[in-house]
């Protein structure tokens, strides 16, 4: 009789129960909503059908192939060095084994969509190496494995920059993925190990060398094994480690200068404290503790009302003196980096912006919206999907961001890391690529979510779902869209369901007018949940819903405490933002474009690095004798004359070169 080990019945019971879901948070007691399983939506033809193809022929395949290098990235190198398979140094910065993990989470997702036998085996071949890779205590992190081997010495959280508990979170991340999407135990076993050692290393350790855990990916990846394994030990590390922090010094750069539910602000590195608020907001879905609730949402209000560009994106500063921190006492000034400012310092040309943390703003919008219901999440999720995650990778899906500015130019004064083109692999810190490919190949999760009385359609693209309500009902559907492109939504019931079924279709912020068919019929009466307009009925096959958003280009201005912004305009089209580029406007400085208020926008196709979208095309103004050479300050200038302008979606900015671009227009009111 083959042997078992330890927890793996039980994880074959929950296999065969269907509990895959991207966020498996069909047994926590407190989200209001539940994700559907991985394998249940399918891209058909649209916006997000022709980015995941992207994603699966070009991304993934280099991704994977740079990961694999042994001269371009090292990182799986640095496993088979930790295995005693390859010898050599570690090489890379302290969180390249998260960034493999990210990489394998990816194929994880893919292959759920997929189920290509290709993918199966990189898995099955890379998890080989990392399993010889861990130690017998279940201690994974190549960099210190690799030193220790050398010099004998044991090190192990010792240093305030060390990435292990970040590198081990993202490990029980992709090892729950990869279960859910394979059914293979293989990951989840290196996974359980890995948390086993950190529960018993707690158990002894400082607070100082608790407080060193950085990025906390680690919450959101214990809570996700606990979902996995059922096993509480897991749950009540998160609920320590939250419960510990700012129980000594602290800075602003790692959010925990005060105890979490003690925060009002949001401060410091943008990645930390977006994983920090993920993670507490998953802990909240199993336990129910609404001291953590009401101070995420505390803080999700800071950063929306004060915090957060246009875009989505997070995180305005690249470095300077943390905003609480600052004293005449030397030692007391703390730094931070790739953080949040002060309110409304939302800085343009040198917006850092990371894409890592304008995917973990997805995350933790994500996160609420299942725990409530809110659609104002959703249209969050939705904002940063479009424009400041997809502006992190290059049409052809082979060149990538860390940084995403709102403004561009040649004529800037300053060198910034990170600036310029896009790069297949970013040398200094490569962790953004692994993460964008992984959530551009998981986006279909988050278009369908389960309520108890109904499927919620949280975003819209084309697509097919197969699932199953609470009590059993299967709903299949199709949804035919060109969304974003064009506000109509039609849903086809692709079989009958043997009881009435609510399906809930988000009606987002921006949209102020919609209309609703059920079979070409306008209801007589329209429900309306929350933000959701609601059909309901026992659905035959072939039954239909149009849900029809009027999608105006509109304008938007910032509050008049954002200083770089003021008295300037950007253009918005139902969930998209649009910028000004210098090679729409070839010759001419873009920053001397002025927009009348007034402008009729003309929607027109376009073609950017072999990606079809919608641009805007309208009459402005722009301004003549513009010189500023040598010159501070200067008479003001009126002098104008009409010019045809066209605007692009912001996220395929930098497609055609190094250019000049703008978010923010000057505006004539």
């Amino acid at each position: 009789m083959k042997k078992i080990l330890p927890g793996i019945s039980l994880l074959l019971t929950l296999a065969a129960a269907g509990q895959n879901g991207l966020v498996e948070n069909s047994q926590s007691p407190y989200a209001k909503l539940r994700t559907v399983g991985m394998s249940d939506v399918h891209w058909t033809k649209g916006f997000w059908a022709d980015r995941f193809a992207i994603c699966r022929d070009s991304m993934l395949p280099q991704l994977w192939n740079i990961y694999t290098s042994d001269t371009i990235c090292y990182s799986f190198k640095n496993f088979k060095v930790a295995a005693g398979i390859d010898t050599g140094r570690f090489r890379g910065p302290s969180f390249h084994d998260g960034d493999f993990y990210k990489t394998l989470e990816a194929v994880a997702a893919m292959y759920a969509s997929t189920k290509d036998p290709k993918l199966e085996t990189w898995m099955d071949e890379a998890i080989a190496v990392i399993g010889k890779a861990q130690k017998a205590d279940g201690y994974i992190y190549t960099k210190n494995i690799i030193e220790q081997k050398k010099t004998g010495r044991e090190k192990m959280f010792d240093d305030q920059l060390s990435f292990e508990a970040y590198n081990f979170g993202h490990l029980m991340t992709a090892a729950s993925i990869h279960y859910r999407a394979t059914g293979k135990t293989s990951l989840l076993s290196i996974a359980t190990k890995a948390a086993d050692f950190l529960i018993g290393f707690y158990r002894t350790a400082t607070p100082e060398q608790a407080r060193n855990a950085i990025c906390p990916s680690h919450y959101m990846g214990l809570t996700e094994l606990y979902r996995s394994t059922k096993d509480k030990k897991y749950l009540d590390l998160v609920k320590y480690l939250i419960d510990i922090r700012g129980k000594v010094e602290g800075t602003d750069d790692n959010s925990d200068r005060q105890p979490f539910r003690e925060m009002d602000k949001v401060v410091g590195h943008a990645v930390r404290a977006n994983y920090l608020f993920a993670g507490a907001a998953d802990l909240y879905a199993e336990t129910g503790d609404t001291t953590l609730l009401s101070t995420l949402d505390r803080l999700w209000l800071n950063v929306i009302n004060n915090k957060m560009y246009v875009t989505g994106g997070c995180g305005a500063l690249y470095d300077g003196v943390s905003v609480d921190g600052t004293s005449y006492k030397p030692d007391t000034v703390q730094k931070v980096h790739q953080a949040y400012g002060r309110d409304y310092q939302l800085p343009n040309f040198s917006a850092h912006n990371e894409t890592c943390a304008n995917i973990g703003n997805v995350l933790w919008n994500w996160r609420m919206y299942l725990l409530t219901g809110d659609t104002r999440y959703a249209d969050i999720v939705e904002l940063a999907l479009y424009n400041s995650v997809l502006s992190g990778v290059s049409m052809n899906g082979k060149g990538y961001f860390y940084t995403n500015p709102l403004a561009a130019s040649a004529e800037y004064p300053y060198h910034l890391r990170w600036e310029g083109g896009r790069s297949a692999y970013i040398s200094k810190s490569n962790c953004c690529p692994p993460n964008t490919v992984r959530t551009i190949a998981e986006v279909n999760n988050y278009m369908y979510s389960i309520g108890e009385k109904g499927i919620y359609i949280n975003m819209y693209g084309g697509s097919v779902l197969n699932a199953k309500l609470s009590d059993g009902t299967s709903v299949q559907l199709e949804q035919i869209t060109n969304y974003p492109w064009d506000g109509k939504i039609t849903v086809v019931m692709k079989a009958a369901t043997a009881m009435p079924v609510n399906i809930y279709m988000r009606v987002p912020g921006w949209a102020k007018t919609y209309s609703l068919k059920i079979n070409k019929q306008y209801p007589k009466v329209r429900d309306r949940d929350g933000g959701f307009v609601i059909a309901g009925k026992k659905w035959n096959a072939g039954d239909s819903i149009v849900l029809d958003f009027e999608m105006p280009a509109t304008l938007i201005e910032s509050h008049p405490l954002v200083e770089e912004t003021r008295n300037r305009v950007t253009v918005k089209r139902g969930p998209v933002v649009y910028c000004l580029e210098s090679a729409d406007l070839p010759g001419k400085n873009i920053f001397d474009v002025v927009i009348p208020a007034n402008t009729q926008w003309k929607l027109v196709p376009a073609t950017i690095a072999g990606g079809k979208m919608m641009a805007l095309t309208g009459q402005a103004k722009i301004l003549q004798g513009s010189d500023w050479n040598n010159h501070l300050y200067r008479e003001f200038n009126t002098s104008t004359k009409p010019v045809q302008v066209k605007l692009i979606p912001y996220y395929a900015w930098a497609n055609r070169g190094k250019t000049d671009m703008t978010v923010w227009l000057n505006v004539q009111r």
